[in-house]
């Protein structure tokens, strides 16, 4: 029997799914194991075997692949432990990275930030400046040649970078994207010195014009390729010792996934591999459910991550923003604040309560885990308010400590607010829920939707505990909550269910529309870099769709918008189409008749996208129907629980999600609880569980309450 693996290694759990393709899927959950979390990984495909009452190695024999989502990248990044890395750049523009384009205070600020000019700082630099040399040469905008590689001059500061000890070296010259020949020689120079180098070129990295964003982007996939590899290349050797007969994925940024051994090459595409898997799980849910727009929402241990789905695909972004550095890396678009469950709440000077972004992570984690830990977080307070109960999670394996939650809670939030245990713990709770619905309404309407046109899902460890709180105010129809066999595993399920999927871009700056037949020729060059790229992945794919895109903006504008490029033999109307579709989706953003044609337009980037399917069938399995809407046979009992200031504690029907069958009804105020999570259902809220085993929640009247 094949098998098709999810792993999603986050901040504090470690999740896993397994997949028959016949309908049979299996999950798991275990404590990520920082800083070895290939120990956690480990542990969680035991789990898996386990469930599927096959030992390890039978598992991993019978495995078509393994999909892989890992924070390696991007916690290297955030938390500054990255490898120590130099710049060769063309003489004259080594200092780009320092200017930072003028954007160095703004960029990844919010309009609150970027209006308190006094507070503005530029980060701190990426690379110091000791480590970024220049050598002799240029290219022009057109990709000729002004001046040749002074290549004695590349081997001496080569033997300078390697001298100083660094670990990679980034390589951005000017102009590159048009003409990688000097890059790519001096590759081989510095391998000359030294073989083993990590050495990244912007030219294949990121060939897109802005020197600024090209050389961050290059300079910080040095810094985390080197440490990506050291992980998933023993990771992968153990995998294939211990049986395993297919290939380990490595999720990416935009949705798709890439060879291990690739990966790392690559690594800046990484960076959101976690944030995706979620995503592109709702999906392939929306797709089974007949959804065409949707709200994901995931709140795991560390973080709260909401993407959109729209007619059926995920929103994309052409970039990304870290540590103030632009990144050069298309991804789907997730908004995230550090709002976990194991978000931390604390008291500042000026007496107000905070709850974040700083996390307990899996170590020592929240006080009531009994592992050391003596802050409060919003899985204490929950904790008190009854929504947890003591025996915990994980099938009773994690019990939980009363004691300790409420002095946590005492001690630096009650106390220094004036209030009892329990009304501290029901502001963290609502705090919460605030943060959260304040994010997801920046990230629907910011994007030009109605909220209404939406169904939202909730999942991760503490999403099914929120989410119908934090969607109370925002308008959906109704919130999703996966309780079939992937529960709080939904996003490695998404993870499984992911394709492998790769994108090439060149940017060639003119007017728009361009000829059709420049049209021909771009999106025929990317379509041969790519072919060799999933060529190099060494993968039996079931089927490639090819996706084209165009960035395009006003003339005089500096930001861009992705815009779908028709499918079909190219005419001289394509660019007219192209321009429609730019012009339609720049009124939805910014509001009708805020479009300017007579500015004229400009084409910045092309961009074609491989989306490459495995042929593995990983949908969600139906559920048996229960004999009609009466829940009964799957009560445990009940328990005080407070779920609403005003109304304080109340007894709370407690269900089994093992004993819901699909029909059944449940009517808020309840408790379903799930080795992995619970779920919450307020009063004046109904769930009622589909087909799949999904619990689906409405608000009185089809409008929250």
């Amino acid at each position: 029997m094949p098998y098709a693996l999810g792993i999603d290694v986050g901040g504090t759990f470690t999740d896993a799914v397994a997949s028959d393709g016949a309908g049979r899927i299996v999950s798991a959950k275990t404590p990520t194991t920082p800083p070895n979390r290939e120990v956690g990984v480990m542990k969680a495909i035991e789990d898996l075997a386990a469930e599927l009452g096959i030992g390890v190695g039978e598992l991993l024999s019978q495995t078509d692949y393994i999909a892989h989502g890992t924070t390696a990248s991007i916690n290297a990044l955030v938390q500054g432990e990255v490898a120590d890395v130099g710049l060769i750049a063309t003489k004259g523009h080594r200092d780009a990275i320092y200017i930072m384009n003028a954007e160095g205070r703004t960029l990844g600020r919010s309009a609150h930030e970027i209006q308190d000019t006094l507070r503005q700082r530029k980060p701190a630099p990426l690379i110091p400046k000791y480590r970024a040399l220049e050598v002799t040469e240029r290219v022009d905008y057109t990709g000729d040649v002004l001046v040749p590689l002074d290549e004695d001059e590349v081997r001496r500061v080569a033997q300078t970078l390697v001298d100083q000890g660094v670990e990679a070296i980034a390589v951005c010259l000017l102009w590159s994207f048009k003409n990688p020949a000097h890059e790519q020689r001096v590759r081989q120079l510095i391998h000359e010195i030294a073989p083993e180098l990590y050495v990244t070129l912007s030219s294949e990295v990121s060939p897109r014009i802005r020197e600024f964003s090209r050389t961050s982007t290059t300079i910080m996939n040095a810094q985390v390729g080197p440490k990506l590899r050291t992980y998933l290349l023993p990771l992968q050797k153990q995998l294939e010792e211990g049986g395993l007969r297919g290939p380990l994925l490595v999720m990416q940024s935009e949705g798709g996934t890439i060879t291990a051994d690739r990966a790392p090459e690559h690594a800046i595409t990484t960076i959101g591999s976690v944030l995706s898997g979620g995503v592109i799980g709702g999906k392939r849910l929306a797709e089974q459910l007949g959804h065409r727009n949707v709200i994901t929402t995931d709140v795991g241990g560390t973080t709260f991550l909401a993407g959109l789905i729209v007619d059926g695909e995920p929103v994309m972004a052409p970039g990304s923003i870290v540590n103030q550095f632009p990144i050069n890396a298309a991804t789907i678009r997730v908004h995230t604040i550090g709002s976990g469950g194991g978000a931390l709440a604390s008291v500042d000077a000026g007496g107000n309560l905070r709850l974040g972004p700083q996390s307990a992570e899996a170590v020592p984690g929240p006080a009531c885990y009994g592992n050391g830990g003596t802050r409060p977080t919003n899985t204490d307070a929950n904790l008190v308010l009854g929504i947890l109960s003591e025996r915990g999670l994980l099938g009773g394996r994690k019990p939980l400590r009363m004691d300790l939650a409420r002095e946590a809670i005492r001690v630096h939030v009650a106390e220094p607010l004036g209030l009892t245990v329990e009304e501290a713990a029901i502001a963290i709770h609502e705090v919460q829920n605030a943060q959260a619905g304040d994010l997801l309404r920046r990230a629907v309407v910011q994007a030009g939707f109605d909220p209404r046109d939406f169904v939202a899902y909730a999942f991760g460890g503490a999403g099914p505990a929120h989410c119908a709180g934090y969607c109370q105010d925002l308008g959906v129809r109704e919130v999703v909550v996966p309780l079939g066999p992937v529960a709080s595993a939904f996003s490695a399920y998404g993870l499984a269910a992911s394709d492998v999927s790769l994108s090439a871009e060149l940017s060639d700056p003119s007017a728009f529309p361009v000829d059709h037949t420049v049209l021909e020729s771009h999106y025929a060059r990317l379509e041969a870099d790519l072919q060799r790229a999933l060529d190099r992945q060494k993968v039996k794919f079931h089927d490639v769709v090819l996706e084209r895109e165009v960035d395009l903006r006003y003339s005089m504008q500096v930001t861009e918008l992705s815009t779908a490029v028709p499918d079909g033999t190219f005419t001289e109307r394509t660019g007219d189409e192209v321009l429609e579709r730019f012009e339609e989706q720049y009124e939805r953003i910014n509001g009708s008749g805020s479009g300017f044609r007579e500015a004229g337009v400009q084409a910045i980037t092309y961009r074609m996208r491989a989306k490459a399917s495995l042929g593995f069938p990983v949908e969600l399995p139906r559920v048996p129907r229960g004999d009609g809407e009466d829940p009964s046979e799957a009560l445990l009992g009940q328990r005080d629980v407070c779920l609403d200031s005003q109304a304080g504690f109340v007894p709370t029907p407690v269900y089994d999600y093992s004993l819901l069958r699909a029909g059944h009804v449940l009517q808020g105020p309840a408790i379903v609880e799930v080795p992995t999570t619970v779920v919450v259902v307020p009063g004046g809220v109904t769930g009622t569980v589909d087909h799949l085993g999904n619990l689906v929640l409405r608000y009185q009247g089809g409008q929250p309450s």
